[in-house]
């Protein structure tokens, strides 16, 4: 285990690395993400503060997330077989997010995703550009941007 600062823009982890880390955020913000084929970003997960991020796809295996720096961070970095034993409580809360967002992307609403969204991240919304935060739901930011208006004007019948 160590601690580690990085910048923010800074590229943890590329597709293709073999990698066995487990990133704890202190301070920051972190993102993980995938490149299709066509070159369009796809955002999996955000890692505030209290979050760790990972790539599961296989135990030191080649990753098949980029995970990047969203803002200067202070991070704890384990190796992913310590920091299980060590952590089941957060690998479980991980779990819980991502099984909830899977159901979510399956079958919710835009507005009823941005409300998952804001639910889960209520601290980052502010932090994250429109557009990564529409790539996190699976929709257009001009879809995300209905969603929202929608949202605030039902709040105020």
């Amino acid at each position: 285990m160590k601690k580690v600062s990085v910048k923010k823009g800074d590229i943890l982890q590329y597709k293709g690395d073999v990698s066995n880390k487990i990133y704890s955020v202190e301070k920051g913000l972190l993102r993980t993400y995938s490149i299709d084929e066509k070159g369009k970003e796809h955002v999996f997960m955000f890692a505030p503060e209290g979050w760790i991020v990972a790539d599961a796809s296989t135990i030191n295996g080649p990753a098949d997330l980029f995970i990047e720096a969203m803002e200067n961070s202070e991070l704890i970095v384990q190796d992913n077989e310590l920091f299980v034993k060590a952590n089941p409580i957060a690998l479980f809360k991980r779990i819980a997010v991502l099984q909830k967002r899977a159901i979510m992307l399956m079958s919710a609403t835009a507005i009823d995703r941005y409300e998952s969204f804001i639910e889960t991240y209520p601290n980052i919304v502010q932090r994250v550009p429109q557009k990564m935060i529409a790539s996190y739901l699976g929709i257009t930011p001009e879809a995300l941007s209905k969603a929202k208006g929608d949202r605030m004007r039902s709040a105020k019948k």
